[in-house]
């Protein structure tokens, strides 16, 4: 009778230890759940500002080489492998959102500070007529605003820069002009550009 309450004591004692460890079970996996929930969340992606120039800046890099109509008495630097469209005394040349034409139109007399701004057409911003001096001479230039003609693509319109620079001589009128977006860093290219004209 000792033995058997002997071994119901210890029978019952092994229940109840495995009741407990099983309870403990329990509250001990919560803790891990809790603690994958409160796990730091995965960091969002920093986004960095693009760092570009602005459009219609010129590279560095560019080549410049001589460009000569057929016929006529001048010769012009322009940025090489740009795409050209012959004129009747010259030709444009355009990438992308900058361009440059040159061409000989009929003259009568020597273009003035006065009549150069007359031949801006209305609604152009003026910004500044001037006379300045170039390596091939002396030339009156006028620097304006206006709207570039709608992108075929797109239909977007952007507002750009003109410069444009007259010359004469012995009853010639050479006109160059040099246009890009409003905003662009040209200033050295416009000036390489400008600089090289010559009369031959």
């Amino acid at each position: 009778m000792d033995v058997r309450h002997s071994l119901t004591v210890a029978v019952c004692a092994a229940v109840a230890a495995l009741a407990g460890a099983c309870g403990q079970g329990g509250p001990a996996a919560a803790p891990a759940k809790v603690a994958a929930a409160g796990s730091p969340a995965t960091p969002a992606p920093v986004v960095h500002a693009t760092e570009s120039n602005p459009p219609g800046d010129i590279p560095d890099n560019t080549v410049f080489v001589a460009y000569r109509a057929p016929g006529q008495p001048y010769e012009v630097k322009v940025p090489e492998g740009w795409a050209r469209t012959d004129l009747p005394t010259g030709a444009s040349f355009t990438d992308k959102l900058n361009s440059v034409r040159v061409e000989v139109p009929a003259a009568h007399a020597a273009p003035t500070e006065a009549s150069i701004r007359n031949e801006i057409p209305a609604g152009k911003e003026i910004r500044k007529v001037d006379t300045v001096s170039r390596k091939g001479g002396t030339a009156i230039r006028v620097i304006y605003r206006t709207d570039s003609p709608p992108d075929p693509v797109t239909g977007k319109v952007i507002r750009d820069e003109v410069e444009r620079y007259e010359f004469y001589r012995d009853g010639h009128v050479a006109v160059l002009a040099l246009s890009g977006p409003v905003g662009a860093d040209n200033v050295d290219p416009w000036r390489t550009i400008s600089d090289s004209f010559q009369w031959k």
